[in-house]
């Protein structure tokens, strides 16, 4: 009888470790750096009662134009 093969807890050094590629780190880094980037924008349209592309005015020439 064979004992079932151990299961090793990832480190975190290694897991948080800053590393190029498509590597596992590389997804985690992502992920994190999106959810940032997620909130700055939920942030913004709150505080300045605009979307995002509104308040860069990226959208002004859109909303202004009159159509015929």
């Amino acid at each position: 009888m064979t004992s079932p093969s151990k299961v090793i807890p990832a480190n975190n050094d290694e897991r948080n470790a800053w590393r190029w590629g498509f590597t596992p780190q590389a997804e985690i880094w992502n992920g994190r750096f999106a959810m940032i980037g997620f909130v700055a924008a939920l942030l913004t349209e709150y505080l300045s009662g605009q979307g995002v592309l509104h308040f860069y005015g990226l959208m002004e020439n859109l909303t202004t134009t009159v159509v015929r």
